[in-house]
C-alpha cells in the first residue's frame, strides 16, 4: 500500500532522495500489478502518488528522468514512425495444425540431434503485436514493431506509456540486452474499453488483438496512455553478456527475465518429449477461454540452447521451434452475393458476401474464395449455405457447401472478361490461378503500386516520390496515371499536407531528371508481370527500341533469351491493352527519351558466354549477389527463372521449386563447388 502523502521536502538532496524512493516504489507496485495482478493499492492512493512525484519533479528539473512513472503518460503526438532495422531479425514460426506435423516436427528434432527424448520449453501462442525492447546500459532506448522481421516501426514513445514494461533495468543487466514478446490487451481491458467506446459512439473493436495493435500504432502516444495494454515476455534478441555466461536453456532465461522485472507469463511449463507436448497442448486448450489473454495455440521450443544452436535455422524460421495452433473456428452461413476485388497487382480475387456470422471472436460478412478454380471446386453459389472458418487474424474462407440445403435456381460462378475498376481486360495466364487486370498503368485498384514501382530506384529514380507522397496524390485525385506526374508543378504540390516548397521543388526537379533515362529502366518501370530488371535489360537489348517492342508478337518475343509463354504473353497482353499504350504515348508526349539503339551483340569472352545459369537455395559461402556478380563476370548470365533455355541451375540448401522444375525439365544442376569448377573452365560436376 503506497504511504500517505506527505509535504515535498526542502533542499535539493532531500528531494533526490525522495523522489528516487518514489520511483522505486512505483516501481514495485507497477511489478506486482501487471506481473504479479495483486495491486497494493486503490487507483485514488495512485493518483495522489503520481501527483506528488510530478510536483517533485516540477520543483527540481534538474532531477527529472525519461524512466520516471510520470512520464508514461506520453508525449507530444507524431507525424509518423521511423523505421528500426532489428540488428537480429525477428523470424516467424513454422506452423503445426495437427498431432500428426508436431510428431513430424518432433521426429525431425530427434533424428537431427541424435537422442530419443527431447525436452521442450511450452509456452501459449499470444495474439498481440511482436514488439523489440532495446536496453542501453539500463534504460530502454527503442522499442519497435517486428514489422517484416528485418525492419520495423519505432514505437518507442507509446511502448513507455505500457505500466508492464520495465523503464530501467536493475543493476547488473548487461550493457544491451534487446527483449522480445508481445503486446496484448487483457479479455477484462478490453471489454472496459470498448464499453467506453460505445458510450462515446465511437467505433468498438473486433477482438483484442486489434485493439492492441490500434492502441499501439497510435501517432499520439497519449491516446496509447488511455488504453490499458500490458506485455509478456519470450525471448531474446542481440545482447551484450560481457564477462557473464548466457543461460544455458530457454527455460532458465525466462527465468533470468523475471529477475530483471520483465512480466513472462504463468502457463511456461517444461514437457518431456512429444507425449509431453501433446498432453500440454490439450490442458491447455481446455483453459483457453478462462486465460487472462487471448491466444491462438501454443509454442514448442528446443529448451537447450546449444541444441538450437546445432538445428539452426531453414528460411525465416527456426528449426527448434514450432507453433501448435488452436482448430479453427467455424459456423454455418448464407452466401448473398459473390463479388470481386481487384488488388495492388491486379489479381482479381472472388469474395463472398455474407449473411453477418460470429465467428472466430469477430463479426465475419466476407470471405475470400481465393481464386476460379477454388469457387469451381467447392462449387459455392449464391444462395448457398456454406461452412465459414477463421482462425486468429486469418482472412475468412468459405470452407465447403452444405448441398443439402441449397436452394433451386442457383448458377455457376464465372469470372469477369473485363475489370471492374477501369474496364481493362481480364486474362488468365497459362500454369496461374489467379486472373488479373491487363490495365496497370491506369487501373484504380493498382495505381499506387504502379506509382510507386514506376518511381522506384530501380526504375525511373524519382527521388522523394514515396509512399506517403503517392497516398496523397492519389487520394487527392491529382495523380491517376505515370504520365500524371510529369504534369505536376511546385504550387501543386506544395499545396499537399506537409509539403512545403522546398520539398515540392526537389520533387519536380527529381521528375524532370527522370525524363533522361534507359530503355531497359523504362521498360522495367512499366511494371509489366514478370518482367523483372534482367529480363528488361533482355529486351531492351534485343529489340533495340520501345516500338519494336511494343509491335512483337508471341513468336518474336520467344526469341529473346529466357522468354518463355508464359513471359511472352504477359509482355504482349501488356502492350495489346489500349489503356497501357495510351499512357505510354502521354508519358513520351511528356518528354521522356532513351538512346535508342541497335540490338546488342552476345558477349563473346569469358568461360560462362552464352550461358544461363538459374541460383536457388543458399550456398555454402557465397551470397545471392556474390554468385550472380560471378556469373555475370564470367561472361554469364544470372537469370530468375527456370525455363527450357537454361543452361545451368545453381542449388543451395533449401532450393525449392526452381530445382524441381530443373530435374523435370532434365537441366544440370550445380552445386557452389560446380559453379567454381564452371567458371574455372573445369568439367562441371
Amino acid at each position: 500500500m503506497p504511504a500517505a502523502r506527505s509535504a515535498p521536502p526542502r533542499g535539493a538532496t532531500a528531494a533526490a532522495a525522495r523522489i528516487d524512493a518514489r520511483r522505486a516504489a512505483h516501481r514495485d507496485a507497477a511489478y506486482k500489478d501487471y506481473v504479479g495482478d495483486a495491486p497494493d493499492g486503490t487507483d485514488a492512493e495512485y493518483d495522489a502518488w503520481m501527483r506528488e512525484l510530478a510536483e517533485l519533479e516540477a520543483a527540481h528539473p534538474a532531477l527529472a528522468s525519461p524512466d520516471s512513472p510520470t512520464q508514461r503518460v506520453g508525449g507530444a503526438p507524431s507525424d509518423a514512425f521511423e523505421a528500426v532495422t532489428h540488428r537480429l531479425p525477428m523470424l516467424s514460426l513454422n506452423n503445426a495444425f495437427s498431432d500428426a506435423e508436431v510428431e513430424a516436427f518432433d521426429r525431425r528434432v530427434r533424428d537431427a540431434l541424435g537422442i530419443e527424448i527431447v525436452r521442450y520449453a511450452c509456452e501459449p501462442k499470444f495474439d498481440g503485436l511482436a514488439i523489440s525492447l532495446v536496453y542501453e546500459g539500463g534504460h530502454l532506448t527503442v522499442g519497435a514493431t517486428r514489422g517484416d522481421g528485418t525492419t520495423g516501426e519505432n514505437v518507442t514513445a507509446n511502448l513507455r506509456t505500457i505500466g508492464a514494461i520495465p523503464l530501467a533495468l536493475p543493476d547488473g543487466a548487461p550493457r544491451r540486452l534487446e527483449v522480445r514478446g508481445e503486446v496484448v490487451m487483457l479479455r477484462r481491458d478490453f471489454d472496459r474499453l470498448n464499453a467506453a467506446q460505445a458510450a462515446k459512439g465511437e467505433k468498438t473493436f473486433a477482438n483484442p488483438r486489434n485493439a492492441a495493435a490500434g492502441s499501439l500504432r497510435q501517432l499520439d502516444p497519449r491516446v496509447t496512455a488511455s488504453r490499458r495494454l500490458t506485455f509478456l515476455a519470450y525471448g531474446i534478441g542481440e545482447v551484450d553478456w560481457g564477462a557473464h555466461p548466457p543461460p544455458g536453456t530457454h527455460s532458465t532465461l525466462m527465468d533470468w527475465l523475471v529477475s530483471l522485472r520483465f512480466p513472462v507469463t504463468r502457463e511456461r511449463a517444461l514437457a518431456a518429449g512429444l507425449a509431453g507436448i501433446l498432453d500440454y497442448y490439450r490442458r491447455l486448450g481446455e483453459r483457453r477461454s478462462s486465460l487472462p489473454f487471448e491466444i491462438d495455440g501454443v509454442v514448442y521450443k528446443v529448451d537447450d540452447h546449444a541444441q538450437q544452436r546445432a538445428l539452426g535455422f531453414v528460411s525465416r524460421a527456426p528449426r527448434f521451434a514450432v507453433a501448435h495452433k488452436f482448430p479453427a473456428e467455424e459456423l454455418p452461413t448464407e452466401v448473398l452475393g459473390i463479388d470481386v476485388q481487384v488488388g495492388r497487382t491486379g489479381a482479381i480475387t472472388p469474395v463472398a458476401r455474407l449473411k453477418p456470422v460470429f465467428v472466430g471472436g469477430v463479426t465475419v460478412t466476407n470471405a475470400t474464395l481465393h481464386n476460379e478454380d477454388e469457387v469451381r471446386r467447392k462449387d459455392v453459389r449464391v444462395g448457398d449455405t456454406v461452412i465459414v472458418r477463421r482462425a486468429g487474424d486469418v482472412i475468412p474462407e468459405v470452407v465447403r457447401v452444405l448441398p443439402e440445403r441449397r436452394p433451386a435456381g442457383t448458377s455457376l460462378f464465372t469470372m469477369p472478361e473485363a475489370c471492374p475498376e477501369c474496364g481493362s481486360a481480364v486474362v488468365r495466364l497459362e500454369g496461374e490461378a489467379i486472373a488479373r487486370c491487363t490495365g496497370g498503368l491506369i487501373c484504380p485498384a493498382q495505381r499506387k503500386a504502379s506509382l510507386l514501382h514506376f518511381a522506384g530506384r530501380r526504375a525511373m529514380d524519382i527521388e522523394g516520390l514515396g509512399e506517403k507522397l503517392v497516398d496523397q496524390l492519389v487520394d487527392g485525385g491529382v495523380v491517376r496515371t505515370p504520365a500524371d506526374l510529369y504534369t505536376l508543378g511546385v504550387a501543386k504540390l506544395a499545396a499537399l499536407e506537409r509539403m512545403a516548397d522546398r520539398s515540392a521543388a526537389n520533387v519536380v526537379a527529381a521528375i524532370e531528371k527522370s525524363k533522361s533515362t534507359t530503355l531497359q529502366r523504362f521498360v522495367f518501370a512499366l511494371g509489366i508481370r514478370h518482367v523483372g530488371e534482367a529480363t528488361a535489360r533482355d529486351l531492351a537489348r534485343h529489340f533495340g527500341g520501345l516500338d519494336a517492342l511494343m509491335g512483337a508478337d508471341g513468336a518474336a518475343l520467344l526469341e529473346v533469351r529466357d522468354v518463355g509463354p508464359v513471359l511472352a504473353e504477359s509482355i504482349a497482353r501488356f502492350f495489346d491493352e489500349p489503356h497501357n499504350r495510351e499512357v505510354i504515348e502521354r508519358l513520351r508526349a511528356a518528354g521522356i527519351r532513351w538512346t535508342e539503339h541497335a540490338p546488342a551483340p552476345t558477349a563473346a569472352g569469358g568461360p560462362l558466354a552464352g550461358l544461363s545459369l538459374v541460383l536457388t537455395g543458399t550456398l555454402p559461402t557465397l551470397t545471392r549477389d556474390e554468385a550472380k556478380a560471378m556469373i555475370e563476370a564470367a561472361g554469364g548470365k544470372a537469370a530468375g527463372s527456370v525455363s527450357a533455355k537454361t543452361d545451368y541451375v545453381v542449388a543451395g540448401a533449401d532450393a525449392g521449386s526452381k530445382l524441381a522444375k530443373a530435374q523435370e525439365l532434365g537441366i544440370p544442376v550445380l552445386d557452389e563447388d560446380g559453379l567454381k569448377n564452371l567458371i574455372a573452365g573445369k568439367e562441371a560436376r
